[in-house]
């Protein structure tokens, strides 16, 4: 909220994840950013080019955008995230809104 409130929307998504790693370090968890996510597919481990915005505390998934709305395909890759990296708590947080409490989704596998 803190960084929406001072930044606004309307920034790239990358400007959100570079604040909201910071002030969760500030906080003292630890975050993992950009963090690579390989698939598995035939018993092979390959590197699919698949990013995890932010890992908090190697539990919770935090997926970060900054578009006019989300969308089921929005839903569908941060699901897709948490069942590869085998995670049961996500976050979908959409800063391209007049309130944040309107662009951010929870999920649990």
């Amino acid at each position: 909220m803190k960084i929406h409130s001072s930044l606004g929307p309307g920034l790239l998504e990358s400007t959100y994840e570079a604040c909201l790693f910071y002030e969760l370090n500030l906080l003292g968890y630890k975050v993992l950013r950009q963090l690579e996510l390989p698939l598995v597919y035939n018993e092979v481990r390959l590197d699919a080019g698949y990013r995890i915005d932010l890992l908090v505390d190697d539990e919770l998934i935090i997926e970060l955008k900054s578009v006019e709305a989300l969308t089921p395909l929005h839903e569908a890759q941060i699901l897709t995230y948490m069942k590869l990296a085998n995670k049961k708590l996500g976050l979908l947080i959409n800063f391209n809104v007049k309130l944040l409490k309107e662009g951010i989704r929870r999920f649990v596998l």
